[in-house]
């Protein structure tokens, strides 16, 4: 066995069978090929950003440090070409010094760019389903390459294709971004609203969420985490006006189709939850919407903490938190929904 703890960010006292580092497509095949020939889970991993290990991984971990930034141009917009191992922070900050704009909303998520179509990854009011052209994909049973587009992708909250049908037998090899360059700033959440649309530029924007982002999230070597542990909730119209009836100061964001959203980490906190501590697992000071590692936790201490935070949010607000972070037993992903009822 050996050790998982410097492969994820809740940086857990977890093992696997095998970890294997892969720099092409042809290394991954081979590793996932041979792997599954003998019969042995296969997980695929970026920087393990959001997972979480419950158990040690009775198989093969393939770490993707598949590498490289391309770029071309037409009139009206830039186009990105960007490996599937390539760290998404680092893409931000290139694509900024290159003078693409778009990408600054996103920045300081963790992980790699080939994780952020599966989670469809998204903060201050952007997606990456805003900023995708395509995504390649491997077959990895047979090696054929194709290509989706974002359409094809099925883009939800949090959501993709990427976590149903392509879930076990495809791996995201590149991702392709398309930004205009006539850039429009999306300063719709939180302190972005100070600024002015007609003045501000993407590098204030960039500055000002990496502000936001390390007042709120612990650095993963000090208190290992996986960023925002749940999902903000969605609800229907109705039961948000009861809910506001109650507390009239709730943050919402009313979506297209009559919903609201409402802010995970604020139900958290209106529970008092903040430090709240299961095992040596804790609820961030901080911030209500990250679990950490506060003291050699277990992966069931994590769980356990999920466990009681779902419930004591819905025993006050009625609303059911859903996790966000991916969950990894024994032989590969189990449902975070049943384990943390």
């Amino acid at each position: 066995m050996q050790s998982l703890t410097p492969f994820h960010t809740f940086h857990l006292p977890t093992k696997a069978s095998e970890i294997i580092e892969y720099t092409n497509v042809e290394q991954l095949l081979t590793a996932w090929q041979t792997a599954t020939n003998a019969n042995q889970p296969v997980l695929l991993l970026g920087q393990g950003s959001n997972v979480l290990f419950t158990d040690d991984f009775h198989g093969v971990v393939l770490i993707n440090k598949m590498q490289g930034i391309e770029q071309r141009e037409d009139a009206n917009f830039h186009y990105l070409h960007v490996q599937g191992g390539q760290n998404w922070h680092e893409l931000v900050k290139t694509s900024l010094s290159l003078g693409i704009y778009g990408l600054e909303n996103l920045a300081l998520i963790p992980g790699v760019a080939g994780s952020a179509p599966i989670q469809n990854i998204g903060a201050y009011g952007v997606e990456f389903a805003n900023v995708c052209d395509f995504v390649d994909v491997v077959h990895l049973p047979t090696g054929e390459r194709s290509r989706l587009s974002k359409e094809a992708c099925r883009f939800g909250y949090r959501d993709s294709i990427f976590k149903h049908e392509y879930k076990d037998e495809y791996a995201i090899i590149v991702v392709g971004l398309k930004l205009p360059k006539a850039w429009t700033p999306v300063l719709n959440y939180g302190s972005l609203a100070q600024f002015e649309p007609e003045t501000v530029t993407a590098q204030q924007v960039f500055e000002e969420v990496c502000a936001v982002r390390s007042s709120k999230l612990p650095n993963p070597d000090k208190f290992g985490n996986a960023g925002s542990f749940f999902k903000n909730p969605v609800i229907d119209a109705v039961t948000f006006q009861q809910i506001q009836t109650a507390y009239p100061n709730i943050p919402n964001y009313p979506q297209a189709d009559g919903t609201v959203k409402l802010a995970a980490g604020w139900l958290i906190d209106q529970c008092g939850l903040k430090g709240f501590q299961v095992g040596g697992a804790a609820v961030h000071a901080q911030q209500a919407l990250v679990l950490i590692n506060k003291e050699n936790a277990t992966g069931m201490d994590i769980v356990n903490l999920a466990k009681a935070v779902r419930q004591k949010v819905r025993d006050k607000f009625g609303v059911e938190l859903h996790p966000e972070v991916r969950f990894m037993g024994k032989n590969g992903e189990i449902d975070s929904e049943l384990i943390t009822r």
